[in-house]
């Protein structure tokens, strides 16, 4: 696809551009937003202007007061689409647009997008959706998989890396994505223009003191001392002006390089107040680095107890900050989840997600509510039956956790790995209702497809040893 720029858009066309860019200076966000929807439909190329056309939805889903009576039509309308799709591609990807106008974060909306531009040969506009939805939430790994997949197709092997960098951040054991980064960085280096003819990377760059800078940044990274001299020279320049916007995400930038968590999120905090939180990128940056100093805490500290017992004095107070550290983890990940429910309140798999992490976090009181709705997801309906079932255990409702739980199981033919979950806990709660023989039945479900599963070996045959004594 070739992407088309403003200069490229018929003199009518431009009109209108220009007529949206002054809409939204004047927040009249509905006629901008009308007139981009048009330049698109004629132009769906013009990724620039896709890309003021979902941030001016955005911003107007932001201003607009949310009412608790409105019902979302978008799931029947993705559907709509995704039947168009395999007609006429370029069709749905118009319909996907409209779900969007009102939407712009719903994640199946644009998942379906980016499917319908692939297919009608844009896959700009794919990559496009998917980094609009890990603007939603950069955590999202399923969807950094299909990032990566899409920059693979389209050969762009250094964008490639970057995402897998990113999954390989967020779950270190992700073998998969630590062997295609692999693979995307030896194509990146192979297929960098002009090495074997280039005496030195020098001559591959054009302005000799970008390429000095490059230099002095690269040796930068290896020695401390030169990254705190970089660190000592921007921190004068903000001196002569703290509202600088961009020496206060240096600044940020190089204290995450020198691993200086606590610094780094101090400054990309500084910079994000400075924008008055209007920066998305700084927002997420601030969250992201409170989770991994979290996430490096929780670590060290199950490190410590794992190698030190119960005597050492240390013990207690090292086991007090792990559940602190654990609670403080969880509250981070329920607030975004909120906020993400908070910009999309009909996404029922988003209400999944924040049941999910109260659930681990034992709020399960408050999970109930985002569950319950959650079974109106056929993609989530299960896993959410069996939260349910759990929460209802732990706050002592033994009868509702053993209903939601037997038809849950009933939902599901063969012993599969949910399945076994789910039987798993129903056994748990029929043991706290003092229902033994049920219990155990449900134990010799799972015994009999999977003699491994948990302890479920433990207990059923201890039941056959107690009876022979």
């Amino acid at each position: 696809m070739a992407i088309k720029t403003e200069k490229e858009l018929s003199e009518i066309q431009r009109s209108h551009w220009l007529k949206a860019m002054a809409a939204i200076e004047l927040r009249n966000f509905g006629y901008a937003i009308s007139l981009l929807q048009g330049i698109l439909r004629q132009e769906p190329e013009f990724l620039t202007g896709r890309r003021l056309l979902r941030r001016t939805e955005v911003t107007k889903n932001k201003a607009a007061k949310k009412s608790l009576f409105n019902i979302s039509t978008a799931p029947i309308a993705v559907m709509k689409a995704q039947r168009e799709m395999k007609k006429d591609p370029k069709r749905a990807v118009e319909l996907i647009e409209k779900i969007l106008e009102d939407e712009p974060y719903h994640r199946q909306a644009n998942l379906v997008l980016k499917e319908a531009a692939v297919a009608a040969g844009w896959p700009e506009v794919g990559v496009f959706a998917l980094r609009t939805l890990l603007e939603e939430n950069p955590r999202d790994v399923k969807v950094l998989h299909e990032l990566g997949r899409l920059h693979h197709n389209l050969g762009q092997s250094d964008y490639e890396v970057e995402v897998y960098n990113r999954i390989n951040e967020i779950n270190p054991l992700d073998a998969e994505a630590l062997r295609l980064g692999k693979d995307a960085s030896a194509r990146a280096s192979m297929t960098t223009g002009g090495w074997t003819q280039a005496e030195s990377y020098r001559d591959l760059i054009k302005d000799k003191d970008v390429a000095i800078s490059l230099e002095q940044q690269s040796r930068m990274q290896l020695t401390g001392e030169s990254l705190d001299k970089q660190i000592a020279e921007i921190y004068a320049l903000h001196q002569a002006q703290p509202e600088d916007i961009d020496l206060a995400r240096r600044l940020g930038a190089l204290n995450e390089q020198k691993n200086d968590i606590d610094a780094a999120t101090a400054w990309y905090q500084y910079a994000a107040d400075l924008t008055k939180g209007t920066d998305a990128g700084l927002v997420r940056k601030v969250s992201d680095l409170r989770m991994k100093r979290f996430e490096r805490e929780i670590a060290e500290d199950e490190e410590f107890l794992s190698i030190h017992g119960a005597d050492h004095e240390l013990y207690a107070k090292k086991s007090e900050d792990l559940k602190i550290a654990k609670k403080k983890h969880a509250e981070i990940l329920i607030d975004d989840a909120r906020k993400r429910i908070e910009r999309n309140p009909t996404d029922l798999q988003l209400r999944f997600e924040l049941g999910e992490l109260f659930i681990n976090a034992g709020h399960f009181r408050e999970a109930l509510p985002e569950l319950q709705r959650a079974r109106q997801n056929p993609n989530a309906r299960l896993k959410a039956m069996n939260l349910l079932g759990r929460g209802y255990s732990e706050l002592g409702m033994f009868d509702l956790a053993a209903k939601q739980l037997e038809d849950a199981a009933k939902e599901i033919g063969s012993m599969d790995a949910m399945k076994k979950e789910i039987v798993y806990n129903l056994g748990l709660v029929y043991e706290r209702m003092k229902e033994r023989e049920k219990s155990l039945n449900c134990m010799k479900q799972i015994y009999e497809a999977d003699y491994g599963y948990k302890d479920v070996a433990t207990r059923v045959e201890s039941s056959y040893e107690q009876k022979m004594s």
